[in-house]
């Protein structure tokens, strides 16, 4: 598949898996505003922080390190064993899921039953929806290498969707069944997901549609286990990639969800703060993360289909390089816009957003500056998301055992960190930490990309330079909705909060301006490669 097809149908998956983020967050948002009214902070402290940590553990240390190992490299390989590696997610998931069950069981502090109902139910639960997702691996890994756009986007439509239904008529009818609402909805959306790739593949394989695409996979039984005698049942260079990145992994999770890991075994928040601090990080991450995890995620196979892995900037096709270097530079200077403008106006509206949100639950408190801090983040989140994205897709086995030893080093720091910046700052802390941690990625993602491109023309990383006039426009954006919070919101009523409101949508049209005018680049990449379908149904 040549460069720049890849490139066409990797922004179609990554414009596509953004709205489908958006569906998620808004989904996730109204469901928790929903929740709010019906239920304790207690019980959506343990669902979205114990419970969710769980899953997430299990699921991630399962598969995390096979989905980067078997999405790099060309389509064409031989894919039974691809199929057989990949099928190892399902034993290593069961047992993350036993020796994590018993920890979260046993080892950690159990909820009061009276407040937090059926919490061993609940851990099993988890767990074991964890490991029926790992059942749909294989097809998950085959759909992502060859741009199944469609699927993906309906498989996960319909699991979220089935998942809130489901949830909130259990919350209106039986409110005290605690977590098993929760628990039976965990269960449904991963039974939903797996069930519509393992549909579509029956449907698919052996169809006239996968017989023209001269698919790779011919039957339904060949996406099983399979041995052939005289050969490996696994395709050996993908194992050793698998396990350096494996060892990766583990860092990487602590990293990614440290905060949780430090709430669940230190207890520094009690069950209702860990509800609150859950709440405003998905308030946080509402715009944030529907865009830039698409990006990373739809890029990294990007990257690892165009240019090849290990080898250095002279030794691959000069046409990819370009291409590449010109991807990098405009997504690291539009995720970087992105952040700047919510770190910008993300500062002056935190505290308007929580009191619509929550009420003075949220509004009052630590919840404004826990929401002004995670700006802040967002704009490292962004940053770091297209850098590592670059450079994972890139670094060869060697790589990438040596920068474990910076992970491990790094999620030491970290976790230090969280707990004493925690103890100082409260819940705050957390996100400053996250700071910190994202910082020190970036850093290392950054130099990798210079040394990368040392030897060739191109010099992707001024992406994050942004024009002076824009930046200027961004400082006076600040200041001006910062003094408008001050005389404005939030307890001079809906007149005062409306003007509030006009000031910022005024300004942030200013700077809408004055990028248009000024990244015409990066205006006219969104709109070929993001924007192009779209766009041609409009006309």
């Amino acid at each position: 598949m040549a460069a720049q097809d890849v490139l066409g149908q990797t922004a179609r998956l990554a414009s596509s898996s953004a709205l489908l983020q958006v569906l998620f967050r808004v989904i996730t948002f109204g469901l928790n505003a929903f929740t709010l009214r019906y239920l304790s902070r207690e019980l959506i402290g343990v669902v979205n922080v114990r419970l969710t940590l769980l899953y997430s553990t299990v699921v991630f240390l399962a598969r995390e390190a096979f989905r980067r190992a078997c999405l790099s490299g060309s389509a064409k390989r031989n894919w039974a064993k691809t199929i057989n590696l990949l099928w190892l997610t399902v034993p290593l998931g069961v047992f993350w899921s036993l020796i994590l069950g018993l920890v979260w069981l046993h080892l950690l502090e159990v909820p009061d039953p009276s407040v937090v109902p059926h919490y061993q139910a609940g851990v099993v639960a988890f767990g074991l929806s964890a490991i029926i997702e790992l059942l749909g691996e294989p097809f998950w890994v085959l759909a992502q290498v060859h741009l199944f756009v469609r699927l993906k986007v309906i498989a996960e439509s319909l699991s979220v969707v089935s998942k809130c239904i489901l949830t909130v008529t259990l919350v209106i009818l039986y409110p005290h069944w605690g977590l098993y609402i929760f628990s039976l909805a965990q269960l449904l959306y991963v039974s939903v997901l797996v069930m519509c790739y393992v549909i579509y593949f029956v449907v698919f394989l052996g169809s006239p549609e996968a017989t023209k695409k001269s698919f790779p996979v011919a039957r339904v039984k060949a996406l099983l286990p399979s041995f052939v005698e005289d050969e490996t049942f696994v395709n050996l260079k993908e194992a050793r990639l698998t396990w350096s990145f494996f060892k990766q992994s583990f860092l990487k999770q602590i990293l990614t969800e440290g905060e949780r890991y430090v709430m669940t075994f230190l207890n520094v928040l009690n069950f209702g703060d860990q509800g609150v601090y859950d709440i405003v990080n998905n308030l946080g991450s509402l715009v944030a993360r529907f865009i830039f995890s698409p990006i990373e995620e739809s890029f990294y196979v990007f990257f690892a289909k165009v240019l090849e892995r290990g080898k250095t900037v002279k030794d691959q096709k000069q046409d990819d390089v370009a291409m590449a270097a010109n991807v990098l530079e405009l997504l690291l200077k539009l995720v970087l816009l992105i952040g700047f403008t919510i770190t910008v106006f993300g500062y002056a509206y935190s505290q308007l957003a929580l009191d619509i949100y929550g009420g003075s639950m949220l509004s009052s408190g630590t919840g404004p500056d826990l929401l002004r801090c995670y700006s802040l983040y967002v704009l490292f989140l962004a940053v770091n998301g297209v850098t590592e994205c670059f450079t994972f897709a890139l670094m060869c086995k060697e790589e990438v055992d040596r920068y474990n030893f910076v992970m491990l080093a790094l999620s030491f720091i970290f976790l230090c960190i969280s707990y004493f910046l925690t103890h100082w700052y409260g819940s705050v802390g957390f996100i400053l930490a996250n700071c910190f941690n994202m910082g020190i990625r970036i850093a290392h993602s950054t130099h990798y990309i210079y040394h990368y491109f040392r030897e060739s023309t191109h010099r992707p990383l001024t992406g994050l330079l942004p024009s002076p006039a824009l930046l200027l426009v961004y400082i006076i954006s600040a200041v001006v909705t910062a003094f408008s919070e001050v005389l404005f919101c939030c307890d001079k009523g809906w007149m005062a909060r409306l003007i509030h409101i006009s000031t910022g949508a005024l300004c942030l049209a200013a700077t809408l301006v004055v990028m248009f005018c000024t990244e015409t680049k990066l205006i006219h990449f969104v709109r070929s490669q993001f924007l192009s379908r779209y766009l041609k149904k409009g006309t």
